[in-house]
């Protein structure tokens, strides 16, 4: 045996009614030499072992815990219930001073696995939990020869996060994991990184990255708090910040949209003297409303905050509605023309004159050939009047007759011009209106497409 190994108290019954104790070294057993170094190791460390103090032989020693934290997965995202669901690979070392021996006694043995449950385990919890999570039990510890215990296991952390739901599809959620001691202060328990912050920060080497979900960094951040001039108390925190895949949403919701509403900008070349197009709207506006039923279920809710893409959807039923109303109101001018008076001089002056020009509509002479159609043919019927005058007898009535087919044709005359004035005042109104609209739409869109865009690769 090995002079300076430590020996191993064995209890060695000699008779019924008593018992004797005898020491002997670690390195055998007298009743069975061949024990292995394995098992005496473990006998040898747990024999005397009390895991209800914490491991220090100086009460005033510090007991520093490192903490290391691996994202394995993004589970879940439950934006109603501002929760966050992850599997990550936690691990912690830490010394004690109560597990430590000789290699050279022990078959050069440098470490050794022992159940978790047998030896001291710091209370290292995360402030956030809100629900315990289906986690695989691992109940063994690393143990090397000079006291370093090294606790590794999977964990499946359901925590509570603030969610920022107002760049969905686009949005990036920043969410912390604190790890503290729930009982002892920082001078029994520190904490400290068991990597470099520049390592845990970049570190997706077993990051699950097929999911809705991407992982962008995991920040650290050590500090001390206390809570109303209590003791201190040591905590890391790693911020996991993830970033959600946009492209399933754009595909089944923003591009629909878009569709739609493009279709109502071309419902506009339909002419609006017919009530095709007015149909053609009310159909767009009824599909627009049953793909928001069918997309409001996608959508994320919170009881906070919309995101943006649901005052989108609002904005663009909006614009629909809009759209919808200044049809109806153009077929509404153009269609009672009959019961209308002359188009007022400042109309005509502001619409078929100003507006027409600048919306570059060359078909503004038209009203003034029919005008100068109308009066020729009354000065011809008067001429034929006066001179009807000096013929037989039978001219009177012939030329009565005349003059009444006369007044007949100015009076249809003067209301198909009255008609023609509506309709072209109409025509340059719904020009005029559907270039606005144009506007709005394309001004709506570059903005949120702009903001969308500097979300995405911010």
């Amino acid at each position: 045996p090995h002079s300076g190994c430590p020996a191993v108290l064995m209890l060695l019954p000699e008779k019924r009614q008593t018992a004797a104790f005898r020491w002997y070294p670690a390195t055998r057993d007298p009743k069975n030499p061949d024990t292995p170094a394995l098992l005496r190791l473990s006998d040898s460390l747990l024999a005397h072992y009390k895991k209800s103090t914490r491991p220090v032989r100086d009460w005033r020693t510090t007991t520093t815990v490192a903490i290391d934290v691996m994202v394995y997965a993004i589970l879940s995202v439950d934006e109603k219930n501002q929760v966050l669901t992850t599997y990550i690979w936690y691990r912690q070392h830490w010394t004690d001073e109560f597990l430590q021996w000789d290699p050279a006694c022990f078959d050069n043995i440098t470490q050794i696995s022992l159940p978790a449950e047998s030896i001291w385990v710091p209370d290292i919890l995360i402030n956030e939990f809100v629900d315990v999570g289906k986690s695989p039990d691992v109940p063994y510890v690393y143990v090397r020869h000079h006291g370093e215990v090294q606790n590794l296991k999977p964990i499946q952390v359901v925590t509570a996060c603030s969610l920022d739901i107002y760049n969905f599809p686009f949005d990036v959620q920043n969410c912390s994991l604190t790890f503290t001691s729930w009982l002892h202060n920082i001078r029994d328990i520190n904490l400290s990184l068991w990597r470099t912050p520049e390592l845990v920060k970049f570190d997706r080497s077993i990051f699950m990255n097929q999911g809705e979900w991407e992982l962008l960094y995991v920040l650290s951040h050590f500090q001390e708090f206390s809570v109303k001039s209590s003791d201190s108390y040591a905590e890391m925190k790693f911020y996991v910040v993830i970033r959600r895949r946009p492209l399933f949403y754009t595909v089944s919701l923003l591009l629909p949209s878009i569709f739609l509403m493009v279709m109502d900008i071309v419902g506009f070349y339909l002419p609006p003297n017919s009530g095709e197009r007015v149909s053609f709207k009310i159909t767009l506006l009824l599909g627009y409303s049953v793909f928001l039923i069918i997309v409001s279920d996608t959508l994320p809710a919170t009881a906070v905050g919309t995101p943006l893409i649901g005052i989108y959807f609002v904005v663009c039923m909006a614009l629909l509605v809009i759209s919808l109303t200044e049809t109806i109101l153009i077929v509404r001018l153009i269609h009672n023309q009959d019961l209308q008076p002359h188009v007022p001089s400042w109309v005509k002056h502001l619409l078929l004159e100003r507006a027409a020009v600048l919306l570059c509509i060359r078909d503004r002479k038209k009203l003034s050939q029919s005008r100068a159609q109308s009066s020729d043919i009354s000065r011809h019927v008067e001429n034929n009047d006066s001179t009807g005058k000096e013929g037989s007898p039978l001219m009177p009535s012939i030329l009565h007759e005349i003059s009444t087919i006369r007044q007949f044709l100015e009076k249809r005359d003067e209301f198909r011009d009255v008609a023609r004035e509506w309709l072209q005042v109409g025509y340059v109104l719904d020009v005029l209106l559907f270039r606005a609209y144009l506007l709005a739409v394309l001004a709506y869109t570059i903005t949120l497409g702009a903001l969308w865009s500097v979300w995405q690769y911010a």
